[in-house]
């Protein structure tokens, strides 16, 4: 049964800043791990699913590989990032906007563990940080961004941005879509009370391969993955 519970956030707030101090202080110390990184995500990830007791569906895992790849997905909440970190079978670090690295504790563990600050106001600041996305990639870690941008307030997929579809047709790696379908339901855009018991689908299409694109196909690879996505969301309009 579902129901409004004000304590999943700031229980879930106070587990982020458990797991983000010590990362950030063995970053400092030069001594953190992709492994520690990883375990640490997927404890943090797991307990939110479980406060929100979520039922999470995967569909099509077996697209995701081991190779590196450029994820990208919708963006309906900020449980999208709980839920895909959750059940996402490799390393996985996101792309996020610069404001989430300004936050005390949070943001230093952020940028240790490997995720990409990303400034839209600033070009070449936003350059720079899909070269750092592509250097995280080469490692073996995948990337993930949500090329919308921002949440959407319906949950219909907003227009996409065009950074990340650059990064794939410059290096060639192949971009996983994937469609979260439930999470606005679990926490709606701008609201900040869960909704416990909700359910939430997560579909991994096929990798798309930017190089039977080319420069010029941008916007057709724009569109086949935006497609990708939109065909199992119950909101695409």
């Amino acid at each position: 049964m579902s129901r409004r519970s004000p304590f999943v956030l700031p229980l879930q707030l106070a587990e982020t800043l458990r797991v983000c101090a010590p990362t950030l202080v063995e970053g400092a110390l030069g001594r953190l791990t992709r492994e520690t990184c990883d375990r640490r995500l997927a404890e943090w990830s797991a307990n939110a699913v479980r406060l929100a007791a979520i039922d999470v569906e995967v569909v099509g895992r077996e697209h995701v590989g081991t190779e590196p790849a450029l994820v990208m997905s919708n963006h309906q909440s900020a449980f999208d990032i709980f839920t895909l970190m959750h059940v996402h079978p490799t390393s996985l670090r996101m792309i996020a906007k610069k404001q989430m690295f300004a936050l005390p504790i949070m943001g230093g563990g952020m940028r240790a563990a490997g995720f990409v600050s990303l400034d839209r106001a600033d070009r070449d600041k936003a350059l720079a940080a899909l070269d750092e996305a592509k250097r995280v990639m080469s490692s073996g870690i995948h990337v993930w961004i949500a090329p919308e941008g921002t949440r959407s307030d319906d949950g219909a997929l907003l227009p996409f941005k065009k950074g990340g579809f650059m990064v794939a047709l410059q290096t060639g790696i192949p971009i996983v879509p994937v469609t979260i379908d439930g999470t606005r339901e679990v926490l709606p855009a701008k609201d900040f009370v869960v909704r416990t018991g909700r359910k939430v689908r997560i579909t991994y299409h096929p990798r798309v391969d930017p190089s039977a694109y080319g420069l010029a196909g941008r916007d057709e690879l724009m569109a086949n993955v935006r497609d990708r996505i939109a065909s199992v969301l119950s909101t695409a309009r």
